[in-house]
């Protein structure tokens, strides 16, 4: 028997924050791809590649691809390129986005609420830390497997 299951309430966490954002995505006619990408960039400023999204969030190129094209027709995401370097693309989140973003951030923030309700702070950062740490373990030995 193990003495953590850190996947047996995945489920649950997962079908909390599909319906916090899921509501953002229906207000604003986006798929919950588009929403996830934009919030990535959002979150994640340093991290700007549709590479570093497949990478970091273990999604799929070709969905990533569609959304990134998708969410560029809309006007809520522009590429831009260093200069010399026309091969990597930097996604940048346009003004059109900053509704969607925020409200996104919101849902964001209400599916903590809800998750960590009852918790203290030092509970949530030692909390904080055990998951960083797993999530390093994940990541290295994903890295030895590739």
């Amino acid at each position: 028997m193990l003495p953590l299951n850190p996947w047996e309430h995945q489920n649950a966490v997962k079908s909390l924050y599909s319906r916090c954002v899921g509501v953002i995505c229906e207000k604003r006619g986006i798929t919950r791809m588009e929403l996830d990408i934009l919030l990535f960039l959002a979150n994640n400023p340093c991290f700007d590649t549709a590479t570093d999204i497949v990478e970091i969030r273990y999604l799929s190129k070709s969905q990533v691809s569609s959304s990134v094209k998708l969410l560029e027709e809309r006007g809520y995401l522009k590429k831009e390129y260093e200069e010399g370097n026309r091969k990597t693309a930097h996604l940048k989140i346009c003004e059109a986005a900053a509704q969607a973003v925020a409200d996104g951030r919101a849902a964001q923030e209400q599916f903590l609420e809800i998750l960590l309700k009852g918790f203290s702070a030092g509970e949530i950062e030692t909390m904080k830390r055990f998951n960083d740490r797993i999530l390093g373990n994940l990541n290295a030995y994903m890295r030895e497997e590739a």
